[in-house]
């Protein structure tokens, strides 16, 4: 296995003849280059083990992506698209559902650009388990903001919250250490609590994310009070982080967007509910109608294409994201600011959040952010409201997929303790060069 160094990039060099005397002048200047400040290529260069691990992850997840495209015979004739209600579909909704369902280890899946963003599949697949009198039952803390007026913990106006069709809410709070209190969880469900969420990201707290592992733990205790109980993850952020998915230890369902890590930075659009096929069904129901389910809904040609691409570039483009966390963690952390996880530390998702401490300090980064950005760097970004959020929120996001967290962008609730989530990045050295400018604006 070709195993890359991460320390400082070696520019290749071009056999020159000695009658051009300038360009050898010129490439001897360029081996003294260096794209990244001090304190960023000190970190870079002290993380390469970190780095190799992540390579390692990236090949076991691309060889099960692999594996499920090659399982679902998936040809190039699956790339075209339709129109209408979609019934003129050349099975490439069938190959993609029956690949995504096998790489992340579920019964079923259905993978649909008409999901237009993480929120909305999560709230599918949470409609699709609950009914009038039962119990939604959040087990790691405050959900994201933007669920917080589809459960009704925000009043929604009237506009069809689980609140307004009679579903209860309760939430257990974290532990002291920012993990889940398994004390509390042994004994939390009641005979009418219906379904337990789990988040496994952070969101826009200030906790470590879930491991698989733990996600796993969660379900068995769960279970053991009431094996009818139903339960869902979360998982914007967190596929391909690790070499298992939640349906691998017990999840009911699961769901995310597109736009994340499941999309490769190339999906356009879309979002997925995958886990136990009756569920599924359900949650397709929610996003159409009963009776029409996962057999319809159109399809343009480059977007079902987009999708396939994709998701087998998935696992590469979050290992990227991955190693990009570690070095804004590492780079930030030597400067003094309390970061979310620690250095060094195992990842769980691709989020690395950093605690400025103040106003000023959040929007300095974020502009620094944007002005780093391909897309959009002459822009300043601006906080303001946005819809599903509780607090003020400014967003660097110069992305090329307006919204697209699996591409590098940071973004974070002006309100305490000022911290400022950072995710994505097609490669480790975008991070790079952002910190610079990062570190003369802070």
């Amino acid at each position: 296995m070709l195993v890359l160094s991460c320390a400082r990039p070696v520019y290749p060099t071009l056999s020159l003849s000695p009658s051009r005397p300038k360009c050898t002048a010129i490439r001897s200047s360029l081996s003294n280059v260096h794209p990244f400040v001090p304190e960023v290529a000190k970190a870079a260069d002290s993380l390469s083990s970190e780095f190799r691990g992540v390579d390692n992850l990236v090949a076991c997840n691309s060889s099960r992506v692999l594996k499920a495209f090659q399982n679902a015979r998936v040809g190039s004739h699956h790339f075209a698209g339709c129109t209408g209600y979609g019934h003129d579909e050349a099975g490439g909704r069938e190959a993609l559902d029956q690949a995504f369902a096998e790489i992340v280890g579920a019964e079923s899946a259905i993978v649909r650009s008409q999901f237009f963003s993480g929120t909305h599949a999560i709230t599918c697949a949470l409609f699709a388990f609950l009914r009038p009198g039962d119990e939604l039952l959040a087990v790691a803390g405050a959900p994201y903001d933007t669920l917080e007026e589809v459960i009704g913990k925000r009043d929604s106006h009237g506009l069809g919250s689980l609140k307004d069709f009679g579903v209860m809410y309760r939430e257990l709070p974290l532990a002291e250490d920012g993990g889940l209190d398994w004390d509390v969880l042994t004994g939390a469900l009641r005979p009418y609590t219906k379904c337990a969420l789990i988040q496994r990201s952070c969101g826009y707290s200030w906790r470590r994310s879930l491991s698989v592992e733990e996600i796993g733990r969660a379900i068995k205790i769960i279970k053991m009070q009431n094996p009818n109980c139903l339960v869902m993850v979360d998982n914007c952020y967190g596929e391909f982080v690790e070499s298992i998915e939640p349906p691998m230890v017990g999840a009911d369902l699961i769901a995310g967007s597109l736009i994340k890590n499941p999309g490769g930075t190339v999906a356009p659009c879309g979002g997925y509910v995958a886990g136990r096929k009756k569920w599924v069904d359900a949650a397709a129901a929610r996003l159409s109608a009963p009776g029409l389910g996962v057999d319809c809904g159109s399809t343009p040609g480059d977007i079902m294409r987009a999708f396939f691409q994709g998701l087998f570039l998935a696992p590469q483009m979050v290992g990227e994201a991955i190693k990009g966390t570690f070095l804004v963690a590492e780079v930030m952390a030597s400067k003094g600011y309390k970061v979310q996880p620690l250095p060094r530390v195992s990842r769980s998702d691709t989020v690395q959040a950093v605690q400025l401490g103040s106003r000023e300090l959040l929007l300095a980064f974020c502009e620094a952010v944007q002005r780093s950005s391909p897309v959009g760097s002459f822009t300043k970004p601006v906080a303001g409201t946005t819809p599903g959020y509780a607090s003020e929120v400014i967003f660097a996001d110069g992305t090329f997929i307006d919204g697209s967290t699996s591409e590098l962008s940071c973004d974070g609730p002006l309100r305490e303790p000022y911290a400022v989530f950072c995710q994505g990045g097609t490669h480790w050295t975008q991070w790079g060069l952002v910190l610079g400018d990062v570190l003369k604006s802070l």
